[in-house]
């Protein structure tokens, strides 16, 4: 599968782009603040309906205008697709697949599989338990539609419960109806802890023999899944923690505070590793979860590199640069010299200058 091109009216800091990708690699430079994050966004956007960053509609339209369209050209399977996104300002988004409307966003997810790589992700390993949730979140939803629709259904039970909690306070005869929630939010929670369980023991398998080269088999990663409950004592724990939740208005306990754990050689990574060894296990991750995808769906995903050659030494930015092969990327980038050193292809560069882009090269060795 491939991004051939992208139309953007109205969004961010353009008001008008068309831009044609390579089947392999393109890449967008320039200073900072000029757009070029803004375009990979737009990509992510086209295969998720959500910014990467987590920004609203109202956030991505350009300034002083009420409406932002995006086009997405994609390929896959010898097929094209059409994908179109309208952002209004005040009402729900628009999307059309091959200009057919769709009720509902869930019917774009897996049309592409998008992974996006940025600096941040670099910190998943010290950050806090949200964005290793979010780690396998951003892939799961898009590989497997009935763990997206368990985790929005969860989602939107966890929020009627704690919105029940905060009520309770000046209606405590609604205590009864507590049960109801904690009955869907064990439903939809066991079967998300299962899928998060085989995701992460996937992942794993991979994460070996990837972290092992990148070490030169110096270390040995393991990641397991974290739980917050075993599933089979998610009604227990519920009924255990009742009082304290409706002292403070929140769910305690639910896989919306699982976490994941790395370690290598033994020792947890999070807490006694060094910054270089967090950023390379953090490599290991995003490049397992390119050969998952692939494993998962027979095809490659489409990468997305977010001025994330800067943050790496120059080891890591080959053991990068290396994975690379026969995936579309599209990076971006303050200059050109990162590719030069490590001698890679540069297929097609724009060059980004407050809100435009030049084509300065295609096929260049």
């Amino acid at each position: 599968m491939i991004i051939k091109s992208i139309e953007l009216k109205n969004f961010r800091n353009y008001e008008s782009l068309n831009i044609n990708f390579d089947d392999h690699t393109t890449i967008l430079y320039g200073d900072n603040a000029q757009g070029k994050t803004n375009i990979l966004e737009a990509a992510y956007l086209s295969g998720t309906t959500k910014s990467h960053k987590g920004s609203r509609d109202k956030e991505i339209i350009k300034f002083d205008t009420d409406e932002s369209h995006i086009k997405t050209i994609v390929e896959k399977n010898d097929r094209e697709y059409q994908i179109d996104i309208h952002l209004k300002k005040n009402k729900s988004k628009g999307i059309a697949i091959n200009r057919v409307p769709i009720k509902k966003a869930a019917e774009l997810f897996g049309l592409i599989n998008i992974i996006f790589f940025s600096p941040e992700d670099l910190n998943i390993i010290k950050n806090g338990p949200s964005e290793r949730r979010k780690f396998m979140d951003a892939e799961l939803c898009q590989i497997d539609k009935i763990y997206l629709s368990d985790l929005t259904n969860y989602n939107k039970a966890l929020n009627q419960r704690n919105a029940l909690l905060k009520e309770m306070i000046y209606k405590p005869e609604l205590k009864e109806t507590l049960s109801l929630w904690d009955e869907q939010l064990i439903s939809y929670g066991k079967k998300i802890i299962t899928r998060r369980q085989q995701f992460i023991n996937d992942i794993n398998i991979i994460v070996k023999d990837i972290h092992s080269k990148i070490t030169s088999g110096k270390e040995n990663i393991e990641v397991t899944y974290d739980p917050n409950i075993e599933d089979i004592f998610f009604l227990d724990e519920l009924v255990k923690n009742k009082e304290k939740d409706m002292r403070f208005c929140q769910t305690s306990v639910g896989p919306h505070r699982d976490d994941i754990k790395i370690t290598v050689d033994g020792i947890d990574i999070r807490k006694y590793g060094s910054q270089g060894q967090q950023r390379t296990c953090a490599l290991s991750l995003k490049l397992s979860e390119i050969k998952l995808v692939e494993n998962t769906i027979n095809d490659k995903p489409i990468l997305l590199l977010d001025d994330v050659l800067s943050e790496l030494d120059k080891n890591r930015q080959s053991d990068l640069l290396d994975n690379l092969i026969d995936t579309q990327t599209i990076i971006t980038c303050t200059g050109l010299d990162e590719f030069v050193k490590n001698r890679f292809m540069l297929n097609t560069v724009y060059k980004v200058t407050n809100g435009s882009i030049e084509l300065i090269t295609e096929e260049h060795r």
